[in-house]
C-alpha cells in the first residue's frame, strides 16, 4: 500500500516541501491524525535521499526489501540544486517523520549521500537520538569532501556545509555522545567521486563496510550494493 500525502509547510524556515512531499509504504493502521505508525517489532524505516534525487532513488532498494521494512517513509526533501542549508533540511526532516509516526515511535533511518548528512543533523541537533533505534549512511560525507570545495558558499550553502573542516561538520565530529547512543553503521564506495576520497565517506562511530561498486549512483543501484544494505535493514 502506497499513500501520497501533502508536503509539510514549515514557516521557521524558507523551504518547502513539493505538493507530493512524502510517501508512506506499508499498512498503516488508522489512528487519529496523521499517526500512520504500527506497533511492531521492527520500528519504521525513514529513508532520505541525496543531492539530485527523489524518492525514486529508493525504488531499487524497496524492492530488495521485498515489503519487509513497513511502514516506510520517504520524504521529497527541497534540496535546491544545494542551495538549502543542511540544518533547514534537517528540520524539515523532523516534521515529516513528526507528521507520520508522531514525536515517541521509535524508528530506525537511512541516509543517502547528503541525506545521511541531514539525518545525521536530526539526530545530533534536533533530539532525533532519542528517538533512533539504528542510523545507515550510505555513500555520505560524513567527513567532508573535496568535491564541495569549488561551490560558492554563499549560493550553495548545502554543498559547503559537505567540505572538509566546514563548521556544520566540525559541531557534529566535536560531540558525538548523541550518535554513540545509537546503532551505527556506514556503507561507502573507496572509488566513489562524488565523495573524495571515497573513505571520507563514514560516521566516526559505528561498523563500516565498504561495498565493491566503482560509483556514487550504484551504491543503491548495484544488487552487489543492495543486497548487503537491505540485508542490514532486515536484520532485527
Amino acid at each position: 500500500m502506497v499513500l501520497e500525502l501533502p508536503g509539510v509547510d514549515k514557516a521557521t524556515t524558507a523551504v518547502k516541501a513539493s505538493e507530493s512531499a512524502w510517501l508512506i509504504c506499508g499498512d498503516p493502521r488508522s489512528t487519529p491524525g496523521l499517526n500512520l505508525s504500527t506497533r511492531t517489532a521492527i520500528p519504521p524505516l525513514v529513508l532520505v535521499h541525496g543531492l539530485l534525487d527523489t524518492p525514486a532513488v529508493f525504488d531499487g532498494l524497496k524492492r530488495e526489501l521485498g515489503g519487509g521494512r513497513q511502514p516506510l517513509l520517504i520524504p521529497e526533501l527541497p534540496l535546491r540544486l544545494g542551495r538549502t542549508p543542511v540544518t533547514l533540511a534537517a528540520e524539515l526532516l523532523g516534521s515529516h517523520i513528526e507528521a507520520a509516526f508522531g514525536r515517541d515511535e521509535p524508528l530506525d533511518l537511512l541516509g543517502f549521500s547528503i541525506g545521511g548528512v541531514i539525518a545525521r543533523c536530526w539526530i545530533q541537533l534536533l533530539g532525533g537520538h532519542q528517538r533512533t533505534r539504528r542510523f545507515v549512511s550510505v555513500g555520505s560525507p560524513q567527513q567532508g569532501t573535496l568535491t564541495a570545495l569549488p561551490w560558492p558558499g554563499r549560493i550553495f550553502s548545502g554543498i559547503a556545509d559537505l567540505r572538509w573542516g566546514s563548521a556544520l561538520l566540525e559541531r557534529l565530529n566535536g560531540d558525538l555522545d548523541r550518535l554513540r547512543r545509537i546503532e551505527c553503521h556506514s556503507f561507502y564506495s573507496a572509488l566513489d567521486l562524488a565523495v573524495l576520497p571515497g573513505w571520507r565517506a563514514v560516521l566516526p562511530v559505528g561498523a563500516r563496510t565498504m561495498l565493491p561498486v566503482l560509483t556514487h549512483p550504484q551504491l543503491l543501484r548495484d544488487r552487489a550494493a543492495l543486497v548487503p544494505l537491505a540485508r542490514e535493514l532486515l536484520r532485527s
